[in-house]
């Protein structure tokens, strides 16, 4: 058996899919439907990592959240992976420059992750992204780009894996996503023209690592209204200012390894 169907994989999947609920938290359906297990299955490992810590189950209400365990994990891996403090001044200045939502998004594997939002002083706000959503590379404006600057051989690799226009639509087809990766390249920013949520545009910058790859994504969200033309060049460029920033404090090593 491969490990992506190991138990190991069946873990992973899990902890990810109670992720996806942070304040809510998910029923056991929820998760074993996200992770693609059957429910007697995901119930008996959700039992298991709740021994462990690693889940946690309210009483009353039967869902699941992350265990405090993971916590204590993330604190002991921060020093080595976190860029959070510095990219929350980058999130910061960019509300405050824009009016808009901003948020810091990582890449794990062929997924984006938000890590951090703060929302801008424009009354009207998107909720398309919250810390801890997960997307596909191609799908928002932080998967977007960050698609758009691994190498060719690469993306093509992804899109023949996948099939994002089961669940994102037409507009997210192989062709139209290439499309997206050119403009993005010819810019520097990607724009997501309401194509998740309508009337909810998005737009980022990636930032890179000491090799010179996308590992991690800025990105800006509101209204159609406050993203026309005129006004894309403006945010555009803060964006790119403020990832440059990151991926010189990455490289400079800023995050202790």
């Amino acid at each position: 058996m491969s490990e992506p169907d190991g138990v190991v994989g069946r873990v992973a999947r899990l902890l990810r899919a109670v992720s996806q609920s942070p304040s809510d938290g998910a029923t056991t359906t929820q998760v074993a439907r996200a992770a693609s297990l059957p429910r007697a299955s995901a119930h008996r490992l959700l039992e298991s990592l709740t021994a462990e810590g690693l889940v946690d189950r309210d009483q009353r209400s039967g869902r699941w959240f992350l265990g405090p365990e993971l916590y204590v994990l993330g604190v002991a891996a921060a020093p080595r992976y976190d860029l959070t403090s510095e990219a929350r001044e980058s999130v910061h200045r960019l509300c405050q420059a824009t009016g808009e939502s901003a948020f810091f998004s990582v890449r794990r594997g062929d997924e984006t992750v938000c890590l951090v939002r703060e929302d801008g002083s424009f009354p009207i706000r998107s909720f398309v992204l919250f810390e801890g959503s997960r997307f596909p590379l191609g799908v928002v404006s932080a998967g977007i780009v960050v698609l758009a600057y691994l190498p060719d051989a690469e993306i093509d690799a992804y899109l023949e894996a996948v099939d994002l226009t089961d669940r994102w639509g037409a507009s997210h087809s192989g062709d139209e996503i290439r499309r997206r990766v050119a403009e993005t390249r010819e810019h520097g920013w990607s724009v997501n023209p309401g194509l998740v949520v309508e009337g909810s545009w998005g737009m980022a910058a990636a930032i890179f690592d000491a090799q010179g790859r996308p590992h991690a994504a800025l990105s800006l969200n509101g209204v159609e209204s406050r993203f026309r033309p005129e006004r894309q060049d403006e945010m555009g460029r803060l964006l790119l200012d403020e990832a440059h920033a990151l991926s010189a404090a990455g490289r400079s090593g800023v995050r202790r390894r």
